[in-house]
């Protein structure tokens, strides 16, 4: 097994925990948080030691591998530690809000040779990553349009909305690393966006927006439309439709299960969606562990490293930019 150290113990950092702790392929060996009461209370539900300091965990030799969970602020400053110290780094995304720090942090570690995987969890979702296998199979021909919807059922805590970012970097990142993923060799080339809040009014004191909608234009010509809510009535609304000269791609919602009823009243009436990503992205989540393991063991890529995070970035504040200047904005990756 992979002797392996966890870093954050927020909601995805137990998450990802939980998944180490069942995996036949890592041992999870410590974990931390700089809130030590965090890392003292899971220890036991992890079943692993908790320790008060990073650095122990670096100069730990039998440790492999360090999973940065940890709020965002601080993962630059883990990846560099890590990489210095010869570690595999696995680091949920986005790799950091300011892409200064993103490309000092490439130059700093560029000699090290590092082998980082980012979260960019969707690409490992099966239905999802399918669509992907399709489309390069020939199964809708030359592509033409890429169309997400992205709706969460309630939004963040407000003081988690003040700290990530703002919608297009915290939430329509996942949508524009998928954009990246079934272009392939073609590359996006310029973006416009629009938003706007019209239910929760709280969004215009931390100059964020509930909605938000965008535009990408590849060099091929691909159009790709983007849709994000912060809310929805309905449940986890996640949709990806492929459409190509030949026919059309789409991956569809999930649901708590998939029986219809019909009766005199009404018909094909269908159970709700999945309310939460842990539940709708658990596949993933699994999946992506796994090539995490391939990673370290036999150095097969991971489908997203640091190059994809630090290019989503890029096209999140070229988005940012857009709804200042109302315009195509170009994109330089």
């Amino acid at each position: 097994m992979i002797d392996i150290a966890l870093f954050g113990l927020g909601r995805i950092g137990i998450m990802h925990g939980k998944n180490l702790m069942r995996s036949k392929d890592f041992n999870l060996k410590y974990i931390y948080d700089i809130e030590q009461k965090l890392s003292k209370k899971y220890s036991k539900t992890l079943k692993t030691k908790a320790i008060n300091n990073p650095s122990l965990a670096y100069k730990d030799k039998d440790i492999k591998a360090i999973f940065i969970a940890s709020t965002t602020s601080t993962h630059i400053k883990f990846i560099l530690d890590g990489v210095k110290n010869k570690k595999i780094i696995f680091c949920e995304k986005p790799l950091d809000l300011s892409i200064k720090k993103i490309e000092s942090c490439k130059k700093k570690i560029k000699r090290l040779n590092p082998k980082i995987q980012l979260g960019f969890n969707r690409r490992y979702d099966p239905t999802h990553n399918n669509l992907k296998k399709q489309l390069l199979s020939g199964k809708i021909g030359k592509l033409e349009k890429i169309i997400i919807t992205s709706r969460d059922p309630a939004p963040p805590t407000m003081k988690y909305l003040k700290e990530s970012g703002g919608i297009f970097r915290d939430m329509m990142i996942h949508d524009f690393d998928l954009v990246r993923f079934y272009l392939g060799n073609d590359q996006p080339a310029k973006i416009i966006a629009s938003g706007s809040n019209i239910t929760d009014k709280r969004f215009d004191k931390i100059n964020d927006f509930e909605l938000a909608s965008t535009i990408i234009r590849s060099k091929a010509g691909v159009q790709c439309i983007i849709t994000n809510s912060r809310h929805c009535s309905f449940g986890y609304d996640q949709r990806i439709e492929l459409f190509g000269s030949k026919g059309m791609l789409i991956s569809e919602n999930k649901r708590q299960n998939e029986t219809s009823l019909y009766s005199a009243q009404s018909t094909s009436n269908k159970s709700p969606l999945l309310n939460f990503f842990i539940e709708r992205y658990k596949d993933a989540y699994k999946n992506q562990l796994k090539d995490f393991a391939k990673f370290i063991r036999k150095k097969i890529q991971p489908l997203a490293g640091f190059e994809e995070g630090r290019k989503a970035l890029i096209i999140a504040n070229a988005a940012q930019k857009s709804l200042q200047s109302k315009k195509f904005e170009k994109l330089n990756l």
